[in-house]
């Protein structure tokens, strides 16, 4: 290797490091801002890293691999906590104006809105801007729901018919339960939809709705924008998944 190539590589190198260390040096920037640590301990002069058992493991003995995705995970955390705290605040100051203003309104006809409760949507004067508060109820079943599975697997034992065999998929994926134990609402309720002339049947779907427990309501917030009037309206997402750039 000749002094110029060795020049190159030494240049590359330092260059890598320096890359490393500045972006280092941001990660901790950001932990710090946001209240977190560095995932390192100093005991006596010796820098740590402490495992998923508790147990304190000296740096150097971490791999660099190891030590990479640590740090882009706090870098990710460490970003994603403010942000989550400034959405929270945005909601609630959202629903602030909101009732702020239903309040005047109320105030100016001299009437009592009734608190919170129902949907509301806002919308600007030019038409192009708009929020709605909405409120949804928050549902669970109770064990009417094993009766109404009951008289419809004994519907379907019956049927005969092959035309049956997709509402066999339909009644599964209705009734199945997730990782979490939970049912998927929108699928078992859309059971109560079908004409089925079935007195069974309609014994289960009367189970279903007596198997409803309201549990409370969560209040939602949703932001809208067009650039004209001949468009559709826009969600603006604070979902991270569904977000876009400005």
């Amino acid at each position: 290797m000749n002094d110029h190539t060795d020049k190159n590589v030494f240049e590359r190198a330092a260059e890598e490091f320096d890359r490393h260390n500045a972006e280092l040096a941001a990660v901790n920037d950001v932990l710090a801002e946001a209240g977190l640590d560095e995932g390192i301990e100093t005991i006596g002069g010796v820098a740590y890293m402490r495992d998923t058992k508790g147990r304190l493991v000296p740096v150097e003995q971490v791999r660099p691999i190891d030590k990479l995705i640590d740090q882009t995970v706090r870098k990710i955390v460490g970003y994603a906590e403010p942000l989550s705290a400034q959405i929270a605040r945005f909601r609630e100051h959202s629903f602030d104006d909101v009732d702020s203003l239903l309040g005047i309104v109320a105030e100016q006809y001299g009437v009592a809105l009734g608190g919170s409760k129902g949907n509301r949507t806002l919308t600007t004067v030019d038409g192009l801007m708009q929020v709605k508060v909405a409120i949804a109820d928050r549902i669970t079943f109770g064990p009417e729901l094993e009766a109404a599975k009951a008289l419809v697997d004994e519907c379907l034992r019956e049927w005969t018919d092959g035309a049956r065999a997709e509402l066999r998929t339909l009644v599964d994926r209705a009734f199945q339960v997730d990782k979490e134990g939970k049912i998927n609402q929108g699928e078992l309720l859309s059971l109560r939809r079908l004409n089925i002339d079935d007195p069974r049947w309609k014994k289960a779907m009367v189970a279903i709705d007596d198997s409803i427990r309201i549990i409370g309501s969560k209040r939602y917030v949703r932001v809208y924008r067009r650039a004209n009037l001949n468009q559709d309206f826009q969600q603006i997402v604070l979902d991270p998944a569904g977000a876009r750039a400005a």
